[in-house]
């Protein structure tokens, strides 16, 4: 996560202060990291579609011996 923020974000700006850089840092989060970026741990899904999709649980199998 932090080589990737550092690689398209930080690296690419120039900031005035370290308030400057939060405000910038967490807007990029907030409005792209989670909601569009694609991941390929979550199967190319970004984190928020990742989360709201339904998942299907398969069954627990009790095994016969006991």
């Amino acid at each position: 996560f932090f080589l990737n923020l550092k690689m398209e974000r930080v690296w690419q700006r120039q900031y005035a202060n370290h308030d400057e850089a939060r405000r910038d840092i967490n807007q990029y989060i907030v409005a792209f990291y989670n909601p569009v970026r694609l991941h390929s741990t979550l199967r190319y899904l970004s984190p928020a579609a990742y989360e709201v999709k339904p998942t299907a649980k398969e069954p627990i199998c009790l095994s016969e011996i006991s």
